[in-house]
């Protein structure tokens, strides 16, 4: 089916590819007038002669870049993340019935959207994902180093600073199970974990400067740390997505599984939903708080953890904890005004 008129369409689905893009549009009645394959540079080309329109696109990559460029043509342009827009898909699978599915999706009053990013919350990111994946690796290297001394009857403590520090003692006194050729493997993972270790080092430090030159990062400094900060700001924005901080705990994955019906509510473990490694970090910082008795009191957690503390096990106090701290955060965020812990008769903990 072809364009018929474009003052007859009022909304467009757009299935995004690597170099063609498949477009179904729906006038005001919902009938199809649009269904074309476009190639990658008419795309704009072609939507700035269109009257602005609601314009919904599945969340992935190019996205956000797609959806800058068609708001400022004056478009609304929507992302959606593509789990949400599967069920709306009719019959067998091929990327116009994905289009058609968009656009179906885009209309829905409850549909949930994704904020398009910003080009300097995509730098952020990225940044993220880069540090993410080095200490992925320098993780993998440690592991490798630590099996290999343990085939030779050479046991380290699991924590990496232990291994740091007796490495080159095992790799000087130990040349009795240790033969040359695992001496020089060894001594070459420990250099690749030397030279990981100074690409960390240099991706955290710009994190951190770009996170002290960002205002709301800034603000979200006085809870967590510069690399959650800037994580949550490359991930939500201003958060203006969630409602309350419930629901950014719960897009976290932070808050139980439900399985409900009828009178019976059944709760199982943590959905481990949304941004994983935002998830993580938190959980991380959960369990450093823990550690830190006399940083409870700084945040107005004392008598919460210590309270949690009789009726839950630790690691579900961790992850209730990060639950916590992340809706402080989406608090701080959202509000636009610096955490401050003020003291009441609960002894609550809120931005103010």
């Amino acid at each position: 089916m072809s364009q018929q008129s474009n003052c007859a369409i009022a909304v467009i689905g757009i299935d995004i590819g690597k170099n063609s893009f498949h477009v179904v549009g729906h006038d005001q009645g919902g009938a199809i007038v649009l269904r074309q394959k476009w190639s990658r540079g008419q795309v704009e080309a072609r939507l700035a002669n269109q009257p602005p329109c609601l314009i919904g696109m599945e969340a992935c990559v190019g996205a956000h870049h797609l959806s800058r460029k068609l708001q400022l043509l004056g478009h609304n342009a929507r992302l959606m993340p593509a789990k949400y827009v599967r069920p709306y898909s009719k019959g067998q699978k091929n990327d116009f019935r994905d289009a058609e599915a968009i656009a179906e999706a885009v209309q829905r009053p409850t549909m949930k959207f994704v904020a398009t990013k910003t080009a300097d919350q995509l730098d952020l990111q990225a940044l993220h994902r880069v540090r993410e994946r080095l200490v992925g690796q320098r993780t993998g290297i440690i592991n490798q180093i630590r099996a290999f001394l343990l085939e030779r009857g050479i046991a380290v403590r699991r924590d990496l600073h232990s291994l740091r520090s007796e490495l080159p003692g095992i790799l000087a006194t130990r040349t009795d199970v240790l033969l040359p050729r695992m001496l020089r493997i060894i001594e070459d993972l420990a250099g690749d974990w030397r030279r990981l270790d100074a690409r960390i080092e240099g991706l955290s430090g710009e994190i951190e400067t770009l996170a002290r030159q960002d205002k709301a990062c800034e603000r979200l400094m006085t809870v967590p740390g510069p690399i959650i900060s800037s994580a949550m700001v490359a991930a939500i924005g201003t958060g203006d997505v969630f409602s309350k901080g419930r629901d950014f705990g719960a897009w976290l994955g932070l808050v139980p599984k439900q399985i409900s019906t009828g009178d019976c509510t059944i709760l199982g473990s943590i959905s481990r939903r949304g941004n994983r490694y935002l998830r993580a970090l938190f959980v991380q910082a959960a369990w450093v708080v823990l550690v830190r008795v006399k940083c409870w009191e700084r945040y107005g957690l004392k008598s919460w953890i210590e309270a949690a503390k009789k009726r839950l096990h630790h690691n579900v106090l961790a992850i209730a904890l990060a639950n916590k701290l992340a809706r402080i955060a989406w608090a701080v965020l959202n509000k636009g005004r610096a955490f401050e812990c003020v003291k009441t008769e609960a002894t609550a903990s809120r931005p103010t």
